[in-house]
């Protein structure tokens, strides 16, 4: 399992990196400095609000049905023919619901339509998570590697069109990003229900309403642990906006610019790790097999790549953000480079924030792959009760920085409680030399990305170098070992 793991983690990180590295710093950045801060931070809220009701097209489907396929496979035609069915039905409350409360919140007509289209996007993206739930089950990694990047594939080839292929009369709105993304979607729907068709021996689509309840009992604690995770991650801009009033769109836009490049690493790294993980562990579980391994190796790629960015964000962050985003045509100076200090100091604290989520997609994962859904949704609880307290408490007088530290309170606590528990349930352990080892990365990371800063050239050198002497230092302490990954790809099954 730790061969099939690592192989195909190779493949899925670098087509990753490869589409969406050139999708966050050419094309997404590229539409916000396109349309500025506030219209970005208008776009942003909306997303996150009709985010955080997303669990309604799921109801935890999704995971419940990673985890069952993967540990019983013939069961595949049976759950789909029913499941479709029942999440075109969800599509319809979950339209409904998002439209209501957008409409009691006084939505104006403009934030209206552009609800109503990221809410039929986020219906198309979570059609294509449910489909890669079922490839992903069958261990077909690859398949589910390329499905993974498609959409951002023609996503990239659309806005690169709209943006630099001089086919529009007037400016670039930010609703041709939306039409860009409800496109790219639809496409990548098709192919990959088009793949599944042909692995299942599906002949009808089956209306069972005692199906439909055993499959959301089932799937419930699953949708209750999404709902709350979507809560303390995702509704900071929407407390931002609503907070702020006047000054909510800008400070949005602000925490959007940092946020995006925190949501990227994310999606370049933990979730590729949860969504390879989830039904190997769920497999070994099954199988009573060792977890330790595996376990440890995947913590420590993660947790290191974490670590060092978040280090290096930590002393480059201003400068990265400056790169990154330019001065707006009606943007003084001195508004440009506070806004950019804003959102410099932001992205400090959220790539922190990554290394607990990081943590989370290891741990939380295999916690739900062995089924502890009721101490998941209670840590869960936890998390949803500290970001929202902090969240109104700091928003007010620290602004959008505010919510970045809420964020990093609530995903701290909540990875770390993650850990203790698995350690406390489940058969694993780490060497205290290992730990030992680990430590002395963060501190010896920390130290050398100081020194960084005194080396006398431009600071892209001087990452570039730092970048280098962070890998050296993972071999030099054994935590990245060319021999062992080799033998792990040659001689495990």
């Amino acid at each position: 399992m730790r061969r099939k793991f690592l192989t195909n983690l190779i493949l899925l990180v670098f087509l990753n990196l490869l589409v969406k590295t050139y999708w966050v710093f050419y094309i997404d950045i590229g539409v916000q400095n396109e349309v500025g801060t506030s219209e970005y931070g208008f776009y942003f809220t909306i997303f996150n609000f009709a985010f955080l009701f997303q669990i309604l097209l799921d109801m935890g489907i999704t995971n419940y049905n990673n985890r069952t396929i993967a540990q019983n496979n013939h069961l595949l035609s049976k759950h789909f023919s029913s499941i479709i069915i029942l999440r075109f039905l969800f599509a319809i409350i979950y339209g409904a619901v998002i439209l209501g409360i957008g409409y009691s919140m006084n939505y104006s007509p403009r934030q209206m339509q552009m609800l109503t289209i990221i809410g039929f996007n986020q219906f198309l993206l979570s059609l294509i998570l449910y489909l890669r739930s079922n490839i992903s089950a069958l261990l077909l990694f690859k398949v589910d590697s390329f499905i993974s990047v498609l959409d951002r594939i023609l996503m990239i080839a659309i806005c690169a069109v709209l943006l630099w292929g001089g086919m529009l009369e007037g400016d670039f709105k930010i609703e041709y990003f939306v039409y860009a993304q409800t496109a790219a979607y639809a496409i990548t729907a098709v192919l990959a229900f088009s793949f599944l068709f042909r692995r299942m021996k599906l002949k009808s689509l089956n209306w069972s309403m005692p199906f439909f309840i055993m499959i959301i009992k089932k799937s419930m604690p699953y949708a209750l642990l999404i709902f709350f995770m979507g809560l303390y991650s995702r509704i900071d801009s929407v407390l931002i906006d609503y907070i702020l009033l006047d000054d909510g769109k800008l400070q949005a836009g602000i925490y959007a610019s940092a946020f995006r490049l925190f949501d990227a690493a994310n999606n370049m790294s933990g979730l590729l790790f949860a969504g390879l993980l989830l039904p190997i562990f769920a497999k070994l579980i099954k199988e009573k097999s060792d977890l330790s391994q595996l376990v440890k190796l995947s913590f420590t790629l993660l947790f290191m790549l974490s670590t060092a960015v978040a280090t290096i964000s930590y002393f480059y962050g201003e400068a990265i953000i400056k790169l990154l985003y330019h001065q707006h045509a009606q943007e003084g100076l001195v508004a440009y480079n506070l806004r950019i200090e804003e959102s410099g100091d932001i992205l400090k604290i959220l790539m922190a924030v990554f290394v607990f989520t990081s943590t989370t997609y290891i741990f939380g994962t295999l916690l739900t792959a062995n089924g502890s859904l009721r101490k998941l949704n209670i840590i869960a609880f936890i998390g949803v009760v500290i970001s929202l307290i902090l969240n109104i408490a700091l928003i007010p007088q620290m602004q959008a920085q505010g919510s970045a530290w809420a964020n990093l309170s609530a995903q701290g606590v909540t990875a770390l409680l993650q850990v203790y528990i698995a350690f406390r349930i489940l058969p694993i352990k780490f060497d205290s030399i290992f730990l030992f080892r680990m430590f002395f990365f963060v501190f010896i990371t920390i130290v050398l990305s100081w020194v960084s800063l005194q080396i006398p050239i431009h600071w892209i050198g001087k990452i570039s170098i730092l970048g280098i002497s962070i890998i050296g230092l993972a071999f030099a302490l054994q935590l990245l070992n060319v021999k062992t990954f080799l033998n792990i790809i040659q001689n495990e099954k």
